[in-house]
C-alpha cells in the first residue's frame, strides 16, 4: 500500500511538472511539433524557455535522434563556458542569439536532405530540474526535371515523342499539355525519380505543334513548364510558279520559281528539260531558273523540278508556251494606280478646305455689311430728326406759327354769320374812331362766343372740305421771305402811310384756352363797313381762321397744336407738330 501511494505521489509530480513545463516554454509552446524545410534553404528550430522567480538556465543542448534509437550531440551552451559544436555538425549550426540561455534556437544555414530527423532541445535550470521539447524535421528537395525530344519522320511507327524526368522529395508529379492525340506513360526509379514518355504516330501536319511537360510538387506554389515543339521531319513537295501567266518571244526578265515544304527546308534544287538540255541563257539560282535573255519560240516544252532535304526528294514539272504576241494587255502599275488614288484623295481635301474657307469668308463678310448697314441707318435716323428740329427751330416756320395765333380766335366775315349761336361786336383799340377792332392785316374781327358752340354747330362734312380746301390754299401760297407770311396776307404800303399799321391785339390779359371778350366789339358791326376787300379774300381768311381753330389753340401768348394721332415730330419746346 506504501508502495502504491508513493507511486500515485511520483505521478502527481510528474504531472504537476509537465504542467509547469509547458507553461516555461515559450516557444514551441507544444512539447513535440513537426517543422517541413527546403534543401539548400536555411532551417530555424526554435526553443526558448522561460525563467522563473529564484531560477537560472544553467545549460542547453541540442540533440538528434539516430535511426538505433540513440542520441548524438549537435551543440552545447554552458552559461559559463560558452557553447561547443560536436561531430560533423561542426560548422553547419549555430545558436540564433548572442545568449543561448535565453533564445536556444538553432539554425542551419544550408540543410541537406541528411539533416531530416527527430531533434531535441534540453534545458537544464537551477533548481527546477531538466526540461526538453521535441521537434520533427522534414527537408524537402525541389524537383530537377528535364524533357527529351524524338527525332521523328513522317511515316514512321507508334513511338516516343518526347520523355520527361524529375528528381525531387517527396517524389513529383508528371503531366503533358498537348493536343496532339497520342498516348502517356509514367514510370518511378528506386533512386527516387520519376519519368514520363509522350507516344503517337508522327505526320507532318504535327510539326511545330506544343507539346509541354508539367511537374508538380508541394514545394512549388504551381505546376513548372517544361515548353517543346514537337518536330517531325518530312520530304519535300516541289511546286513550280511562273512570274506572268502570258509568255510571249520577246519577253525579258523571264523565270520559273521552284518552291517546297519540306522540313527541313530544301537547299539542293535540279532543273531539267524533258527531251533535252535546259535551253542556253538560262541560269539556275536557288529554286528559280532565269532567262538571261529575251524569250524565243523554241523555249517552249516541259520543265521539271527536284527539290532535296535529308529525309527525301519531291519533283514536279511545269509545261511552258512561248507565242508570237502577248494575248494580255499591258497592266496597270499598281503604283500608279495607288499614287493615281492618293493625289485625287489629296485633291478632294484640298477642295474641301478650299469650300469651307471661302463659306467662312463670306459669313464674315455678310456679318460685317450687316453691322455697317445698321450703323448707316442709325446715322440716317439721326440725320432725319436732327433736320426736323431744325426746320421746327428756323425763323420762318417761328413767324408763321406766330401769325396763326393771332387769327386764332378770329374769323372775317362779310356777310351774315353762318354760325348759329354767333353773336360778335365791332370795335376796338385798333380800329377807327368808329370803334371796330381789327386785325393784324386791317380787317374786322368777329369773335364766337365760345370754341364749343362753334364745334358743336359744324357738320362732319363741312369740316372735312374745308380741311381739304385750307390745305390745298397753305400748300400753294406764296410765303414773303422777310415775314414768312403769305403775299395776300401782307399789310398795304399804304395803311402805313396813314398811320394805320398792323398791331398786335393786347393778349396779355386772357388766360389759356380763353377767347376775347365779346365786350370789346361793337354788335352793330358789320362786314360792309370794309368795302375794299374782295370777297375772296374773305373767303381765303375766313378758311384760314377756320383751320387755325379745329387745329390749335392759343396758351400763355403762344400758339399751340392740338394733339393728334397722326403726329410724328417734337418741337424742342414741348410742341407737337
Amino acid at each position: 500500500m506504501e508502495l502504491k501511494g508513493q507511486m500515485a505521489e511520483c505521478l502527481w509530480l510528474l504531472l504537476l511538472n509537465a504542467m509547469c513545463l509547458q507553461a516555461a516554454f515559450v516557444e514551441p509552446p507544444q512539447p513535440v511539433i513537426s517543422l517541413r524545410s527546403m534543401a539548400e534553404s536555411q532551417t530555424r528550430l526554435p526553443c526558448r524557455y522561460q525563467v522563473e522567480a529564484g531560477e537560472k538556465v544553467v545549460q542547453v543542448t541540442w540533440l538528434k535522434a539516430l535511426p538505433d534509437g540513440s542520441k548524438e550531440q549537435i551543440i552545447t551552451a554552458h552559461f559559463t563556458d560558452g557553447h561547443t559544436e560536436f561531430g560533423r555538425y561542426s560548422g553547419r549550426v549555430r545558436f540564433e542569439g548572442g545568449s543561448p540561455t535565453e533564445n536556444s534556437a538553432l539554425l542551419i544555414p544550408s540543410t541537406e536532405e541528411s539533416d531530416e530527423g527527430s531533434y531535441t532541445c534540453h534545458i537544464s535550470t537551477f533548481p527546477n530540474g531538466n526540461f526538453e521539447r521535441h521537434i520533427k524535421l522534414t527537408v524537402w528537395i525541389l524537383p530537377i526535371s528535364f524533357l527529351e525530344p524524338a527525332l521523328l519522320v513522317e511515316g514512321q511507327s507508334f513511338r516516343v515523342a518526347a520523355s520527361c524526368r524529375a528528381v525531387g522529395r517527396p517524389l513529383p508529379r508528371l503531366s503533358w499539355d498537348t493536343d496532339l492525340p497520342g498516348q502517356s506513360t509514367n514510370r518511378t526509379s528506386v533512386g527516387g525519380s520519376v519519368s514520363s514518355y509522350y507516344s503517337l504516330h508522327p505526320l507532318r501536319s504535327m510539326n511545330g505543334k506544343k507539346l509541354d511537360c508539367l511537374v508538380w510538387h508541394p514545394g512549388l506554389e504551381q505546376p513548372r513548364r517544361i515548353s517543346n515543339r514537337l518536330v517531325v521531319q518530312y520530304p519535300p513537295d516541289a511546286t513550280i510558279s511562273a512570274t506572268r501567266a502570258d509568255w510571249f518571244a520577246g519577253l525579258e526578265r523571264a523565270e520559273l520559281v521552284c518552291s517546297s515544304g519540306g522540313h527541313p527546308k530544301p537547299e539542293n534544287f535540279t532543273w531539267t528539260r524533258r527531251g533535252g538540255d535546259l535551253p542556253d541563257g538560262t541560269s539556275v539560282i536557288g529554286g528559280r531558273l532565269v532567262f538571261g535573255r529575251a524569250l524565243r519560240m523554241n523555249d517552249s516544252g516541259v520543265y521539271e523540278c527536284e527539290a532535296r532535304n535529308n529525309v527525301g526528294a519531291g519533283n514536279t514539272e511545269y509545261k511552258l508556251t512561248v507565242t508570237e504576241k502577248s494575248l494580255q494587255t499591258q497592266p496597270i502599275d499598281k503604283q500608279l494606280l495607288i499614287i493615281i488614288g492618293a493625289s485625287a484623295g489629296a485633291l478632294i481635301m484640298v477642295l474641301i478646305i478650299v469650300v469651307l474657307l471661302v463659306n467662312r469668308y463670306h459669313r464674315h463678310r455678310n456679318k460685317k455689311l450687316e453691322r455697317e448697314l445698321s450703323e448707316k441707318t442709325e446715322e440716317i435716323n439721326s440725320f432725319s430728326r436732327q433736320a426736323s428740329f431744325r426746320r421746327l427751330n428756323s425763323p420762318e416756320d417761328y413767324a408763321m406759327l406766330r401769325v396763326d395765333s393771332r387769327m386764332k380766335n378770329s374769323e372775317m366775315s362779310l356777310e351774315r354769320p353762318i354760325y348759329k349761336g354767333s353773336q360778335s361786336t365791332l370795335g376796338g383799340k385798333w380800329g377807327p374812331a368808329g370803334g371796330v377792332e381789327v386785325d393784324e392785316l386791317g380787317r374786322p374781327v368777329v369773335w364766337h362766343d365760345g370754341r364749343e358752340s362753334l364745334r358743336g354747330a359744324e357738320m362732319d362734312g363741312e369740316k372735312e372740305e374745308r380741311r381739304r380746301r385750307v390745305e390745298s390754299y397753305l400748300k400753294n401760297s406764296n410765303m414773303s421771305l422777310d415775314s414768312g407770311l403769305p403775299s395776300s396776307l401782307v399789310p398795304l404800303k399804304a395803311q402805313q402811310e396813314d398811320g394805320v399799321g398792323a398791331r398786335d391785339p393786347d393778349l396779355t390779359h386772357l388766360r389759356e384756352g380763353d377767347s376775347p371778350p365779346e365786350e370789346e366789339w361793337a354788335p352793330n358791326q358789320s362786314a360792309e363797313e370794309n368795302p375794299d376787300d374782295g370777297v375772296d379774300e374773305d373767303s381765303s381768311s375766313y378758311q384760314i381762321s377756320e383751320a387755325l381753330t379745329n387745329h390749335f389753340y392759343y396758351s400763355n401768348g403762344v400758339l399751340r397744336p392740338r394733339p393728334h394721332s397722326n403726329a410724328i415730330l417734337l418741337h424742342p419746346k414741348g410742341q407737337i407738330i
